[in-house]
This record gives structure tokens, C-alpha cells and sequence, in this order.
């Protein structure tokens, strides 16, 4: 079991309702829980069937060296990047209408 957060932002009532399935809703579309690796996985898929247009960041604790890891779905202006290993934040630069 480990520590879970889930950051969602535009996505459709349906995925916050399945989230919430699993997880504590402590903030408007912040979800934390301490599930497993299978459950966490679960919650991927469940993220990714149904984000449509939104975003969504997820961390979880883990062995690493900076004592977690996280995944994001959707467009954003922070990318993760892999920097020797360590997985790091990009922001890009804001988009000109």
C-alpha cells in the first residue's frame, strides 16, 4: 500500500465520481488515498477511459529518490521529463490566443 494523490482539473463528473469510489475527495478535484499498486493501476485506466478533455496529475509514494512518482493525462503547461533518471517538471511557455 502507498500513498496516493490525484489532481484533476476539467474532466467530466463521471471520472470525479469513480475516483471517489477509492479515493477521499479533500478539495475540488484533489483525491488522496493509500491503495496498492493493482488499485492504483485501476485508477489509470479509470483516468484514462474517461478525462475526455481534462488533466490529471497522480502521485504516489515509492523507493525512489525522491521518495515518489507521478504520471499526468491531458494537455498542461508543466511536462514531465526525464532528467539522468530523475523525473522533473518543464514548464512551457503560455500559449498566445
Amino acid at each position: 500500500m502507498a500513498m496516493l494523490v490525484v489532481v484533476t482539473e476539467a474532466v467530466p463528473p463521471r471520472l470525479r465520481g469513480r475516483l471517489a469510489v477509492w479515493l477521499l475527495e479533500i478539495r475540488a478535484g484533489v483525491y488522496v488515498g493509500d491503495v496498492s499498486r493493482r488499485i492504483r493501476e485501476m485508477i489509470w485506466e479509470q483516468v484514462e477511459a474517461l478525462a475526455e478533455g481534462g488533466n490529471v496529475a497522480m502521485a504516489w509514494a515509492s523507493n525512489h529518490e525522491s521518495g515518489f512518482e507521478f504520471q499526468t493525462y491531458g494537455e498542461n503547461r508543466r511536462e514531465p521529463v526525464d532528467h539522468d533518471g530523475l523525473r522533473l517538471v518543464r514548464f512551457l511557455p503560455p500559449q498566445v490566443n
